[in-house]
């Protein structure tokens, strides 16, 4: 009985992996865009931000068409359409053919991400313990992003590439056996839950600036991590598929823990005191040498990812009547938004030193902490029960 209350959070939560493997494996295949392509700091991380360019204008359309119609068809294109894009990134022999690649591959992980929070927060029943669990899917595709790409690149080279749309084919199918699962094609007539509140667009402008801080330490650490630690510690490509991997896994145990802190302690003082651990971790990445350097990449992961889901939650909770929207902007366009920044970061690093460019990123988390300072807890939104047919003709 159990299993069956939580199978669509479980099947949403492991193609939520399937799909955000592909944001992983951008950041993962820039070393060896830099390698076999010999492309500068800038060119490589010119492509993070063919894939979050795009991505960050057409999230909130998609966010405001699930607070429209439930679109449940969505999960399972945007996965192959995710898949695709990165598959074919690596076998282009044109950089601006490789930037149009990666941008599909960012227009489907856009379009994923608003449905698929508005569908895992019905099945979660507004648990920031089950959204835990939903986010900790993504997460866990991050991390597996590195070992993979490592594993069929560093053999085949980026000629290899195409068969990195295997996980995109499996996460369709989970996908669709998740919407079947909850229920989530519907006919007219049937009941779906949504919530009633008032919208709080001041308090969830202040949040998204706080998660827009954490997204570009985010992306710039998982663009250049890689390349940093094999330069700080004299490692060859495994060194630096670790860090990255390490960053990554990081937020498999963050994501959980944030879920059952914030139920313990709320949302809104687990997320302001880990952005003060983001910050020492960052600086300890940055300036610490040696081995070390990977302990510091572990704490900035737990500092990132501890406030993930509840980034999600905070901003649905904000924005009770626009659900899709506030979850395109927590999930992904903040995400994606960070990818944006990436190429300065890179521009920097080729007139400076990668380490000179990566000791900015130590400010952001403080900034996204002063952001949060003296924003009141929301109150979760009343449940509300009306027809899909409703759903369909709100405007």
């Amino acid at each position: 009985m159990i299993l069956n209350r939580n199978r669509p959070v479980v099947l949403l939560a492991l193609g939520h992996a399937c799909v955000d493997l592909y944001q992983g494996a951008v950041a993962a295949l820039v070393p060896y865009f830099v390698a076999e392509r010999a492309y500068t700091y800038a060119a490589a991380s010119g492509v993070v931000l063919a894939a979050s360019l795009l991505s960050s204008l057409v999230q909130p359309l998609f966010g405001a068409l699930t607070d429209r119609w439930a679109l449940p068809w969505l999960l399972p294109l945007s996965t192959l359409t995710g898949g695709a894009g990165v598959a074919l990134g690596g076998v282009t022999d044109s950089y601006a053919l490789t930037l149009a690649a990666v941008a599909l591959g960012g227009v489907g992980v856009a379009a994923y991400h608003p449905e698929a929070a508005r569908a895992a927060r019905e099945a979660a029943g507004g648990s920031n313990t089950a959204m835990g669990w939903f986010s900790l899917g993504g997460n866990v595709g991050f991390a597996l992003a590195p070992p993979l790409v490592w594993a069929v690149v560093a053999s085949g080279g980026l000629d290899a590439s195409p068969l990195l749309a295997v996980p995109a084919v499996a996460g369709a199918v989970l996908c669709l056996a998740a919407t079947r699962s909850a229920g989530a094609v519907r006919a007219g007539g049937v009941r779906a839950v949504t919530a009633a509140g008032s919208d709080d667009w001041a308090s969830f402008l202040r949040l998204t600036g706080a998660v827009v801080c954490r997204s570009v330490v985010f992306v710039g650490l998982s663009t250049f991590v890689s390349l940093y630690v094999r330069e700080r510690t004299g490692g060859g490509a495994a060194a630096g598929t670790a860090a990255l991997f390490v960053l990554y896994l990081g937020g498999a145990v963050g994501t959980v823990a944030g879920g059952r802190l914030a139920d313990r302690f709320g949302r809104l003082r687990v997320v302001r005191r880990s952005y003060v651990l983001t910050v020492v971790a960052v600086a300890g990445v940055v300036l610490v040498p040696g081995p070390a350097v990977y302990l510091f990449v572990a704490l900035a992961s737990a500092g990132l990812y501890v406030p993930f889901s509840l980034h999600i939650t905070l901003g649905q909770d904000f924005l009770p009547r626009r659900v899709g929207t506030a979850s395109g902007v927590t999930l992904g366009l903040t995400v994606s938004v960070g990818g944006l920044a990436a190429p300065a970061v890179g521009a920097l690093a080729d007139a400076t030193s990668l380490r000179a460019a990566l000791l900015p990123l130590v400010l952001l988390p403080a900034a996204g902490g002063l952001l949060l300072r003296g924003l009141d807890e929301p109150v979760p939104p009343t449940p509300v029960v009306r027809t899909a047919t409703d759903r369909g003709l709100r405007g």
